[in-house]
């Protein structure tokens, strides 16, 4: 009984080295050389997540850019715009707007008082110009509002479908493992070495455009919410201001 342990021991490092005999030795996992193991599909799957990941980049870039632009230059214009029109010269008031092309703020700004005035500033303010003017402050907060959000569907879309992508390389990548398989005949860590590498690589090239998109998403779409509320405060106060015209 013994002696049949002993063989089945000594039996045991052979079935141990079926696995490692066709050691991946010349198999590297560099990026140079794991591109050069993939297939087409795969390399397809990790060109198209590579178009995604710049594309991302630059909306970030550029989203960041124009709300920095933004918020720097609503920070300016506010102030001055308020002082204009408490001494009420309308046409200051508007030209100060007029030199803050990148604020959310100034642009619905604009839009009011640039409606508010084409009806004439003599004579008495009447309602239906109260009207008009409201109606101006919502088409142009709809308008600034599309402008903020430039880019953002692009993100959403990049950050949910593109962990979808890399599993379908995965995916691919498996196949190919039990294709190597079935055409060596061999169960050695060589023969799908190349398959499983191809697919954990997509995996994790998907997470990796996935994650910044869905994170920036989250972002920028706090960001455009908060100006959001920024621009209904404004048009509130510039409607107010424009009753409170009317009565003296």
């Amino acid at each position: 009984m013994i002696l049949a342990h002993l063989a089945n021991f000594a039996h045991a490092p052979a079935s141990l080295a079926m696995y490692f005999q066709d050691a991946p030795a010349e198999i590297g996992f560099g990026p140079a050389a794991l591109w050069a193991q993939m297939g087409i599909p795969a390399k397809c799957v990790v060109i198209l997540l590579f178009i995604m990941s710049i594309w991302s980049l630059a909306v970030m870039i550029d989203r960041a850019l124009y709300f920095s632009a933004a918020r720097k230059q609503s920070r300016e214009f506010a102030p001055k715009v308020a002082g204009a029109l408490k001494e009420g010269r309308l046409d200051e008031a508007i030209k100060v707007a007029d030199r803050s092309k990148k604020s959310h703020l100034a642009e619905v700004v604009t839009a009011g008082l640039t409606e508010f005035r084409s009806y004439g500033s003599g004579g008495a303010i009447t309602e239906e110009q109260i009207e008009s003017s409201k109606r101006a402050l919502e088409r142009s907060e709809a308008i600034v509002h599309a402008k903020l959000k430039k880019g953002l569907g692009g993100l959403a879309t990049i950050g949910s479908t593109s962990p979808f992508i890399g599993l379908f390389g995965t995916v691919v990548g498996i196949l190919n493992a039990f294709k190597a398989i079935a055409t060596t005949k061999s169960q050695g860590l060589a023969a799908v070495a190349g398959g499983i590498s191809e697919a954990l690589v997509t995996t994790a090239f998907g997470l990796l455009v996935a994650i910044p998109a869905v994170m920036a998403f989250n972002y920028f779409t706090g960001k455009v919410e908060s100006f959001d509320v920024e621009m209904d405060n404004s048009s509130s106060e510039l409607v107010d201001y424009f009753i409170k015209q009317s009565h003296r």
